[in-house]
């Protein structure tokens, strides 16, 4: 492994602690969710670590409680819009006439505002839940990312090794899949991680606006809302939360972008080897 690839990796290593953390949260946190341990917005003490919040709960507990499911939609929306998107770049680089019809239903998407679509969504249909919060995730974070793979899928396109393929009566699957998005690699874990900020954004404001069911009472983003009032008695209440969202955006995003930049060192033989 050179120095630069460890230099990489190590940018990394706080997206994997603070997810990690998120995870396993649940198991670790000295109290329940909805257990009082003192009197509304208290201090930092002994037996609340972050103060209590509006309820009298632990804040440190809630803390560790409420990462997993958004953690979990964010990454799940990112995987998701990141394979859509570089399949349909690719599409769109190989099939100019095609790419022209996606592209202009693309241009619709774009303009449309996210959280507007998220409000009518699923105020219009309250049953789909979190599905219809993943859902608006899914189909407004396509066009963007679609273009930028087109982008930089058009260029492959016209290499002489995908017109070789192509014209040596290469399915298309073998064309896109074995031939032009490895070589995509890095935009592909770029984006992923830029995916992910998406989907926490997304996810993130549909609890805020108490949206989504299935994630609980005890998510950062209701935390922020619901401890707004009494920032001024206990700001960890509202500082811990904000920051732990923000934390796992940012620190995911750079370890995607590390693992994009991770270089290949040949082997005497001319193969290549990951490192």
């Amino acid at each position: 492994m050179t120095r630069a690839n460890r230099v990489s990796w190590l940018r990394g290593l706080p997206a994997l602690i603070v997810v990690a953390a998120a995870v396993v949260g649940p198991w670790l946190a000295p109290h329940a969710v909805d257990e009082a341990v003192g009197n509304p917005f208290a201090s930092p003490s002994a037996a609340a670590w972050l103060g209590s919040d509006r309820l009298g709960h632990d804040v440190f507990s809630q803390l560790l409680h409420g990462g997993w499911g958004l953690v979990l939609l964010a990454v799940f929306i990112a995987a998701v819009v990141t394979g859509l998107s570089s399949v349909l770049g690719a599409v769109v680089a190989l099939w100019p006439r095609l790419g022209a019809v996606i592209e202009r239903c693309a241009d619709l998407l774009i303009l449309l505002p996210v959280v507007l679509a998220l409000l009518l969504v699923v105020m219009s249909w309250p049953q789909w839940g979190t599905v219809g919060v993943v859902v608006v995730g899914i189909v407004f974070g396509v066009p963007y990312c679609a273009r930028v793979f087109a982008a930089a899928a058009t260029g492959i396109a016209a290499s002489g090794y995908i017109e070789a393929a192509r014209l040596g009566g290469e399915s298309a699957g073998y064309v896109i899949f074995r031939e032009m998005l490895p070589n995509m690699r890095e935009l592909l874990l770029t984006q992923l991680g830029l995916r992910f900020v998406a989907g926490m954004y997304i996810v993130s404001t549909a609890a805020f606006l108490r949206l989504p069911s299935a994630l609980g009472a005890a998510n950062w983003a209701v935390m922020v809302r619901d401890n707004a009032s009494g920032i001024l008695l206990n700001p960890w209440a509202v500082l811990a939360p904000s920051l732990a969202i923000g934390t796992v955006a940012v620190s995911v995003n750079l370890l995607a972008a590390a693992l994009g930049k991770v270089r290949q060192v040949p082997h005497p033989a001319g193969g290549g080897e990951r490192v």
